[in-house]
């Protein structure tokens, strides 16, 4: 069975909420929706306080090529604009609507009836995509529009969907493959249109045979022309664009290159059904699946949530916090981030909350490195953990920077298979960020 050739772990999947049909989460009393949650420039603020706005209805204005336009969820009044806490920890620009009933924008199609033919150009549709403000919803959050702009004298040649899903716990997308197969796969084709590639590969790991099954019968029955599932072998962190092209075409990427270097665009199966509904619906994204899990918890499943609701909200229908909850990870425990708060809004990047107990959260003593390679060998960018960890400790930015951090996909694998209980990632992590702050300074000229 295919899979990427350089490292990789197998932690237990823990999928708790597998087979949960999605279910819709009821309206707050007010949406937060934030300006800035996807990677790209923030948005900027086209409503004003006390104005009256609609679901569907633009909020804020895309900021730039690589920046997203921003949606209300709701329908309501606009109480204020300024800063509010997300899952980042930090304060970001947000617009705060009081909830008031549930009117849609015209144009919206609501309707459940499924719109198989696409008659827009190529142009149309990317169009469309930027519009609604559809952002990658594997993690990444970059805006899509900018994936399906290759840059002069690069062409795309094969499609790549992310069906992966390979971080432990979380099921958002398996389900919403089993439930909208064909707007999936009608997604795909108007991806394809817009692409002008005639080849598309699936790639979804072999713990989920049900999806597999599913959508080789549907490409089948429905004649989806160019479009093949490939079975992939279950291993972290498959789900990474790099690994991913590896394991489903063969294809590696080199050192500090897009996956365009290769002719290989990606898109998050997530993000394919937003497209679908941008395209066919002219729904822009203002709401999301999200996996709401643990061990502990009472009643773990996957919500259909409308951007802007707290995650507090989501948190009750699953049976509310578990009293042994010892950490919240907005994401998966691999590359999840602590919250600090479920009083934060659901975000487009907001793909589940997973609960830990105490004993499981609870950090190991940290010892010496024992010089086991571990870390090394399951790397799947090929570098050298132990070492880029002992450069951030001392700080040697220039060595970090020749040694390739800037490669790292921070998946967590070298922390995990750590005998020695050493927070690799965490340095790791801290010296990308300051390389990254170094070399923007060095393309940046001086005023």
């Amino acid at each position: 069975m295919k899979t990427f050739k350089i490292g990789g772990i197998h932690p237990n999947d823990n999928k708790f909420s597998a087979g949960k049909r999605i279910l819709p989460v009821a309206l707050p009393k007010q949406v937060i929706i934030p300006l800035a949650a996807y990677l790209g420039a923030p948005s900027v603020a086209v409503v004003e306080k006390g104005e009256k706005v609609k679901a569907g209805q633009l909020v804020g204005k895309a900021n730039g090529f690589v920046s997203s336009n921003v949606h209300s969820s709701v329908s309501g009044k606009v109480v204020k604009i300024e800063p509010a806490l997300d899952a980042s920890g930090y304060k970001r620009m947000s617009v705060f609507i009081d909830v008031e009933g549930d009117e849609w924008m015209e144009g919206i199609d609501r309707s459940t009836e499924i719109i198989r033919e696409c008659r827009l150009t190529k142009e149309e549709i990317i169009q469309k995509i930027h519009d609604a403000g559809i952002v990658g919803l594997g993690g990444a959050t970059f805006p899509a529009h900018v994936k399906l702009t290759p840059p002069p004298g690069k062409k795309a040649e094969v499609l790549v969907i992310n069906a992966v899903e390979c971080e432990p716990y979380l099921t958002c997308d398996h389900q919403l493959m089993m439930e909208h197969t064909e707007e999936i796969l009608i997604g795909i084709s108007i991806l394809m249109k817009a692409l002008q590639v005639e080849r598309t590969v699936i790639g979804i790991e072999n713990n989920k045979k049900d999806a597999i099954e599913l959508f080789k019968n549907r490409i089948q029955a429905r004649s989806f022309d160019g479009i093949e599932v490939v079975a992939l072998k279950v291993q972290y962190p498959q789900g990474g664009e790099k690994q991913l092209i590896d394991a489903a075409i063969g294809r590696q990427v080199p050192s500090g290159a897009l996956p365009i270097e290769v002719g290989a665009v990606v898109q998050n199966v997530g993000t394919v059904f937003a497209i679908y509904e941008a395209v066919q619906k002219n729904k822009p994204l203002i709401e999301r699946v999200v996996t709401i899990t643990g061990k502990s918890l009472l009643n773990p499943g996957n919500y259909m949530v409308r951007i802007g609701t707290p995650l507090a909200n989501v948190v009750e229908l699953a049976g509310g916090m578990p009293a042994d909850t010892g950490k919240i990870i907005g994401g998966g425990p691999m590359m999840g981030r602590a919250l600090m708060s479920l009083d934060i809004p659901t975000a487009k990047g907001s793909a589940g909350v997973l609960f830990m107990a105490e004993d499981e959260a609870r950090r190991k003593e940290m010892k010496n490195c024992i010089r086991c390679a571990k870390c090394v060998s399951v790397c799947p960018m090929g570098l050298e953990p132990f070492l880029l960890m002992a450069q951030g400790e001392r700080e040697m930015w220039p060595e970090m920077e020749n040694d390739r951090v800037m490669d790292c996909i921070e998946c967590g694998s070298c922390s995990y298979t750590c005998p020695a209980n050493r927070p690799l990632l965490d340095y790791i992590r801290q010296g990308k960020f300051t390389v990254s702050g170094i070399i923007r300074n060095r393309k940046t000229p001086n005023p």
